[in-house]
């Protein structure tokens, strides 16, 4: 049987700093409650904005996937692997913390903030190298529809996470366009920007930006963009 749970943008965890506005999914830091433990393989689902010239120091992560995509500005990646990376809208990012790794994530520009996502999924086996993956999608983000962004199962042109029970899909659609989702045991739908109506298994439900909806068990999912597009986050997982 589907189940459908809501989550809007104001309900979220929300850590507030001089340097930080990070608004979390599922429990992160001192943030915990029962009902937030993650949804499926989806551990972290963390909304960041970050001003000019700050940013997370040099911190430690182990047995982790860790997937980041920027909504604007840029973000300076570095590691204690040797990986170098500025982001930008449309180019994925992939670390595998593995059986250790130290890296820090700073706003690349002196003055303009930064905007970007976090999403944590374990990896199906632990202990392994600590790795490294970037790769621009703006071509396929480009043709409106939903496409992988970072898979487990082997899908062309995305990046890989060492977990095959999950998939990262994203959308840029234009006003008034519907695309379709995949489905499997867990689905979290989240409303990067902008908004529109979600369809499950013919209920429709409104999101806004800044929401998201954990859906279980559904057999169709479909959405369509309000008057100002939309961007979209989807993992599908087991």
């Amino acid at each position: 049987m589907t189940t459908i749970t809501l989550q809007r943008s104001d309900e979220r965890h929300h850590t507030q700093l001089d340097w930080l506005d990070s608004k979390h999914n599922f429990n992160f830091g001192p943030h915990y409650s029962p009902e937030h433990t993650g949804h499926g393989l989806l551990l972290v689902n963390n909304d960041d904005r970050v001003p000019g010239g700050v940013g997370f120091g040099e911190h430690g992560h182990r047995d982790m996937e860790i997937v980041t995509w920027v909504l604007s500005g840029h973000l300076e990646h570095r590691d204690s692997e040797g990986n170098h990376g500025v982001l930008y809208p449309g180019l994925a990012q992939r670390m595998s913390a593995g059986r250790g790794i130290r890296h820090s994530e700073m706003n690349a520009s002196p003055d303009e903030p930064v905007h970007f996502i976090q999403m944590w999924v374990p990896p199906h086996a632990t202990g392994i190298d600590p790795g490294y993956e970037q790769l621009d999608v703006n071509d396929a983000l480009a043709t409106g529809q939903l496409v992988p962004i970072a898979s487990g199962a082997g899908h062309a042109g995305a990046i890989t996470i060492h977990q095959r029970d999950a998939v990262l899909y994203g959308a840029r659609v234009a006003a008034g366009a519907t695309v379709e989702s995949p489905v499997n045991t867990h689905v979290h739908f989240f409303a990067a920007l902008g908004g529109g109506s979600l369809v499950v298994d013919g209920h429709h439900t409104e999101l806004a930006e800044g929401d998201a909806a954990r859906l279980t068990d559904p057999s169709s999912i479909s959405f369509t963009a309000s008057d100002g597009g939309a961007e979209i986050l989807v993992w599908v997982t087991a």
